[in-house]
């Protein structure tokens, strides 16, 4: 894939390298009103102020600017291989990304760069960069100071993380809550890692420890054989079978009620007793936005856990997916994949990082 490159600043104490892969934040309005995505290597022309930053900047766009309901396995890698590329080049990395996918593609890219020890921030927008009130200009200006601050040397941010509406949240913990509003994002099983305000009060008990001995590596073996099967009162035994008789399905992330409860109907445990036969993995996971899965608390829970369904914790569905996609394309199987589900491998979930 062919990428544009095209430097804005070329002074300052630090560098960042944004990635533009597309989104609202860079459309525009043509002569009919119509929204369409800008030259981005021109942002500067829309964010003036960037110039007055004292970093380094240098953007790399798509070749075709995505809308992000259509990002794919194939957009995550390019990513990764971006960062992998220029990982030496620059102090830190910020992803221009449409929100409705953001929290997927920061999950994911949780997982696949393994020792990453520079900060990597998603942000986006609402409105267009276009837009008279667009928040895309302080949620750009924002996330380039997060990413390119340090501390004695060292950056303050080493991991994956979403900037949004004057917050940062860890990127395998956010999830977006809202489509009308500034407030896209949150992260209700997780604190918030930092606040803009007048100043930016970073959080640094919750902040993943710098490893300054790391070294990146860009796991991209990514399988797409996962689904979700969310329950409802009134779901049928023909839809849920549909769903767990897929022969190429190996993972499924049960979308459960409460605390990971389900129906004890026969039919139903059945159908997931046959499916774990067959070899595929069922992760419980809450509907809830927050709290979390506690698996045999309650009556309706309890068979779950003798039948083999395996309980996400306090995991978001998002973060749920993507895990089951890295893992399973990694090559994890048996007890070793089961725990690795179970345990946070990016800070996804209440459990220590391995």
């Amino acid at each position: 894939m062919k990428y544009k490159i095209v430097n804005i600043n070329k002074t300052g104490e630090r560098s960042v390298l944004i990635i533009y892969t597309g989104g609202t934040f860079g459309m525009i309005q043509d002569a009919s009103g119509a929204l369409m995505p800008f030259n981005f290597g021109k942002v500067v022309d829309r964010v003036p102020e960037l110039r007055q930053l004292d970093i380094r900047l240098t953007v790399i766009s798509f070749p075709k600017p995505l809308d992000s309901s259509n990002i794919l396995i194939q957009d995550w890698k390019d990513m990764a291989y971006i960062i992998e590329e220029n990982y030496e080049q620059y102090d830190a990395f910020v992803i221009l990304h449409g929100t409705d996918t953001m929290a997927y593609s920061a999950s994911m890219l949780s997982y696949m760069l393994d020792g990453l020890n520079k900060p990597v921030i998603f942000t986006g927008a609402q409105m267009p960069i276009g837009s008279i009130r667009s928040d895309a200009r302080e949620n750009l200006i924002a996330a380039l100071e997060i990413a390119s601050a340090h501390n004695e040397g060292n950056p303050i941010i080493s991991e994956v993380c979403v900037y949004f509406n004057y917050m940062l949240l860890r990127g395998s913990r956010s999830q977006k809550l809202r489509s009308s509003t500034f407030a896209a994002f949150e992260s209700e099983n997780y604190p918030v890692l930092a606040e803009a305000g007048i100043e930016i009060e970073f959080n640094y008990s919750a902040l993943k420890p710098f490893v300054g001995d790391s070294k990146l590596t860009v796991k991209n073996h990514l399988d797409p054989n996962v689904t979700i099967l969310k329950i409802f009162p009134g779901i049928t035994e023909h839809a849920v079978k549909a769903i767990l008789s897929d022969k190429k399905i190996k993972g499924v992330v049960l979308e459960s009620f409460g605390s990971g409860n389900t129906m004890k109907f026969d039919w139903f445990l059945n159908c997931l007793k046959e499916a774990i036969k067959e070899g595929k993995i069922i992760l419980n996971v809450s509907q809830c936005i927050g709290g979390e899965v506690e698996q045999g608390k309650y009556e309706t829970s309890k068979e779950l856990n003798k039948i083999g369904v395996l309980s996400g914790g306090d995991i978001t569905t998002e973060a749920a997916v993507t895990k089951m996609m890295f893992l399973l394309g990694s090559g994890e199987k048996g007890d070793r994949l089961k725990h690795r589900l179970t345990h946070s491998i990016a800070g996804e979930m209440d459990q220590v990082w391995e």
